[in-house]
């Protein structure tokens, strides 16, 4: 691991300009004392090169945290796009609007509080307009309704991803007793079977550990 570590810094070094704006909303993330579990710069940098390749006006994103996604997400955006983010602590709710205000994108990023799935309830019986892309990472065990949403708010063509679904390779223990692990099993079982869904994923290490992203395009 500390090799895929290693890899991970060089290709960040490589591929990424230093990010003082990226850099100063972690610190107002660490500075709301919100557990350190954003995704890594690379791994931002891979969801906006993602949305930019669906040409992605409407993103729904399912868990902000302090909003380093919704940034990453937010500047994939042409100047008339909105991320709508859902984030059930309200600390962090205010955290993700100050940072995206800091980084230039508020008129972007839409922060809706409360459950995910209320929420997401409400938005698809009023009618949302359909999303290009949806980035889930929130409790992992409201992920198999949180596909359900997903693709029901999506149009044709748009990414479905999932992080956190490789679990340091507990995905593949049958036996788990793990909630989150049988929760992110019974997505991806949900996913293959759904008849609008073709779904791969891709393992990740790297300074995040071993995880991997679950991506689904919406047929």
């Amino acid at each position: 691991m500390e090799t895929a570590e290693s890899a991970d810094r060089y290709l960040q070094e490589l591929l990424l300009d230093p990010d003082p704006v990226m850099a100063a909303v972690l610190e107002r993330s660490d500075a709301a004392h919100l557990p350190q579990i954003a995704v890594s710069p690379l791994q931002g940098a891979f969801l906006s090169i993602l949305a930019r390749s669906v040409k992605a006006g409407r993103i729904l994103e399912i868990g902000a945290l302090g909003g380093y996604s919704t940034v990453w997400l937010a500047r994939a955006l042409p100047e008339n796009g909105v991320v709508v983010s859902l984030e059930i602590d309200p600390k962090a709710a205010q955290t993700v609007r100050a940072n995206a205000a800091a980084s230039g994108v508020a008129d972007k990023v839409r922060v809706l509080e409360g459950p995910a799935a209320e929420t997401l309830a409400d938005m698809t019986e009023r009618g949302e307009a359909p999303f290009d892309f949806v980035f889930i990472d929130a409790d992992k065990t409201g992920y198999p309704a949180y596909l359900d949403f997903a693709v029901a708010l999506a149009r044709k063509g748009a990414l479905i991803v999932a992080d956190n679904v490789v679990r340091k390779g507990e995905i593949a223990n049958s036996n788990s007793s793990d909630a989150m692990v049988v929760a992110v099993r019974t997505y991806l079982e949900k996913a293959r079977a759904h008849p609008r869904l073709q779904t791969s994923v891709i393992q990740t290490v790297g300074v995040k550990g071993h995880d991997g992203f679950a991506i689904s395009l919406v047929g």
